[in-house]
């Protein structure tokens, strides 16, 4: 990550308070018209664009989000798949990493078709990889110094780096739809429920994964890899443990992402091509889905710039700034109040980080593609 050093943890930081701040207004507008419950993004931009807008602005963000997340974790769980097998089978014939991520990928061909798939989650390989960059210690030639390159090419490198944080922030994609989950009534409206949940969510993933990030750059400096699981060897049988719980848990989060684009295209195809819905639907549409995320996995495995460039183009609109815009047209806050200054600051600061990212990944991806032996 080229945000290294203090601007790299403030970034870091910030980006932490803007998304619980836009997480709340989230949570509070959920119910913000009497009687009425957004239980979807897309009802909360119908209501506050209007019916025709509202789809157009929301929705196209929301995919960018899912179909984002599922590309990247085909990687991720074919490079820790890669790691886990050369780990505990190190006379095992090595493979090439795009056909771990094709191994990886292809048992989605089959959790697909299930009509519904719970999530699997879990924390505890982030907990292995900043304590083993701890015991690892620093390294002897560890350096902290900018890496050694044009202005341009760091420049660039810093707006995939706020992408790749953005990357971080995908719930607000999907919020309301679980808050829609919990019962609501005057007395005990779903607001101070999940306003809690969220809450205990965002202490836990910065408990967990900012030691990644921070001990991660102490231990490797300007050296430190994407997924600081590959740069670790041992305990072997600590480190290969953890990059299986990271298999297990995108195996699922996969699943999870996809399921609710796999209800949009399936009622899509049954709604133009007057079709019903049943396993030739659901296999035909599933696989296709499938295959294409797991094509562009294996033809752009850029972790890092994946992450930047999915992240700036859709995670940032949805979690960033499309909250304080929501919130600045329906609740309309006092002029220069204090509301009314921190919604304009996300949202510039937002809209930046959407359109610095987005460019910065774009260019990271051609500019590594052009050293990359394409299906290695």
């Amino acid at each position: 990550m080229a945000l290294d050093r203090g601007p790299g943890m403030a970034v870091m930081v910030i980006s932490w308070c803007m998304t619980l701040h836009t997480m709340w207004l989230l949570i509070q507008l959920h119910e913000s018209t009497p009687g009425i419950r957004f239980d979807r993004y897309i009802d909360l931009a119908r209501h506050t664009f209007g019916p025709r807008l509202g789809p157009w602005i929301v929705l196209p963000q929301q995919m960018i989000v899912i179909v984002g997340c599922n590309i990247v974790y085909m990687v991720t769980g074919g490079t820790c798949l890669q790691k886990f097998i050369e780990m505990v089978c190190t006379d095992c014939t090595r493979l090439r990493h795009s056909y771990w991520i094709i191994i990886f990928g292809s048992t989605h061909f089959l959790l697909a078709q299930l009509p519904d798939f719970n999530s699997v989650s879990g924390d505890s390989y982030s907990t292995i990889a900043w304590a083993g960059s701890l015991s690892k210690g620093r390294q002897p030639d560890v350096s902290y110094a900018y890496k050694k390159t044009s202005g341009a090419d760091s420049i660039f490198r810093v707006f995939n780096a706020l992408g790749q944080i953005s990357f971080a922030y995908a719930g607000h994609a999907v919020a309301l739809e679980i808050q829609a989950t919990i019962p609501s009534t005057l007395e005990k409206p779903s607001k101070v429920a999940m306003w809690k949940g969220a809450i205990g969510a965002y202490f836990i993933n910065a408990i967990c994964y900012f030691p990644v990030a921070f001990i991660g750059y102490w231990a490797f400096g300007q050296d430190v890899t994407d997924n600081v699981l590959v740069a670790l060897q041992k305990p072997s049988w600590l480190i290969a443990a953890a990059n299986l719980m990271v298999v297990v848990h995108v195996l699922g989060s996969y699943q999870v992402f996809a399921m609710p684009l796999f209800d949009l295209m399936e009622k899509g195809v049954m709604k133009k091509l007057k079709v019903s819905s049943g396993i030739p639907l659901r296999l035909l549409v599933r696989s296709s889905y499938v295959a294409l995320t797991l094509f562009v996995a294996v033809t752009f495995p850029f972790f890092g710039d994946l992450l930047g460039f999915f992240g700036g183009f859709g995670f940032a609109p949805t979690s960033y700034f499309l909250p304080s815009i929501i919130w600045l047209i329906l609740k309309k806050p006092k002029r220069l109040s204090t509301q009314w200054l921190v919604n304009w600051v996300g949202i510039f600061i937002g809209v930046f980080i959407m359109l610095a990212s987005t460019i910065g990944g774009f260019r990271n991806i051609i500019a590594d593609s052009s050293s990359y032996e394409f299906y290695q």
